[in-house]
């Protein structure tokens, strides 16, 4: 069963999932999970329903779910996020849970650099909301931190299907010097992806996270294409700096890996990312066409990069189409 397509709320704009494991975050604990372990809960992909599966407690359920509370007192899941974040909003997903969603739900968060004991100091970033059954429940944040552990309270039991925390990472370069070289358009660095015309498979956000692909799923890949042209991706960097070499990885892309590649740059001082979109087409070649192979990391260094001196915004041109697992833009900060 696929997800239905859903409007996202304009607190989702310009944000990533800080929830997401692919940024290192898990959830720690949960006061019960009798039906369905907490870690489901942070899951990247949409939430399925089996039919028929069941295990020894009872319906598969996927997501989180505490068994039926008795005792007056409510179910929570601690979270530690992979880095800690400004929070714009949050979607507390009931998909899929039906007869079994909790009636209410808030969240709270604190910055914490170990687990938070008794005596640490939680703010409520999401009063009790309301939930219903088997919907997404968008609800906006007005402290938006940095926060890097939530605790997610359902009152008073229930399933959860999905977490996900829209907002930005904290990045903090002030310990960065100039000479250091770090991957400008990490995500946990803020870098995220703006636009592309393009995404029918994979999650095309994994292009910038941490390790190599798990499988042809994890990363950007784009239909077949069946007219003249190419793809492409644009990313804005975390900070604004001078590229000192690329890597392109076409992990686990074999028979359908892209035949050449491509990036264009500019140091972009305003607009929106619609704007942004517009003008890439006339930015300058950072790198010309490159030719790329099979499940390969493709390196590119100075050697093949023009001098396009500091740059904020990259566009990845592919051609004609295919599937790219990641993207590493390493280079020195603009300061």
């Amino acid at each position: 069963m696929t997800e239905t397509t859903i409007t996202l709320p304009d607190f989702t704009e310009g944000t990533i999932n800080l929830a997401s494991p692919r940024l290192g975050t898990e959830t720690v604990r949960a006061s019960d999970d009798f039906f369905a372990a907490h870690s489901r809960m942070i899951q990247d992909s949409a939430p399925v329903f089996i039919d028929d599966k069941f295990d020894d407690n009872g319906k598969w359920m996927d997501g989180w779910e505490s068994r039926r509370r008795r005792d007056g007192g409510h179910d929570w899941c601690l979270v530690r996020l992979g880095v800690a974040g400004h929070i714009s909003g949050v979607d507390i997903d009931t998909s899929h849970f039906t007869g079994n969603f909790p009636p209410a739900a808030s969240i709270e968060a604190c910055l914490s650099g170990s687990e938070p004991g008794d005596d640490a100091v939680w703010t409520e970033i999401v009063p009790a909301e309301t939930l219903g059954a088997d919907a997404h429940h968008f609800v906006a944040v007005s402290q938006p931190g940095p926060w890097n552990w939530l605790r997610l309270n359902i009152f008073p039991d229930g399933g959860v299907a999905r977490l996900r925390v829209y907002g930005n990472p904290h990045c903090d370069f002030s310990a960065v010097s100039n000479s250091d070289v770090i991957e400008l358009s990490a995500l946990k660095n803020g870098g995220r992806v703006v636009g592309y015309n393009n995404a029918h498979y994979g999650e095309v956000w994994a292009l910038l996270s941490e390790g190599r692909g798990v499988n042809m799923g994890d990363g950007w890949e784009t239909r077949r294409r069946r007219e003249p042209g190419n793809d492409w991706l644009i990313v804005a960097l975390g900070a604004p700096g001078t590229v000192e070499n690329i890597e392109v990885d076409t992990c686990h892309f074999k028979g359908n890996f892209p035949d050449r590649c491509s990036i264009q740059a500019a140091l972009v001082g305003h607009g929106t990312d619609q704007s942004i979109i517009t003008q890439s087409m006339f930015w300058l070649d950072l790198m010309g066409e490159q030719k790329l192979s099979a499940d390969h990391i493709h390196t590119f260094d100075t050697s093949q990069l023009q001098d396009l001196g500091p740059i904020s915004h990259i566009r990845l041109n592919i051609h004609p189409d295919g599937g790219v697992s990641r993207l590493r833009i390493n280079g020195k900060l603009a300061k």
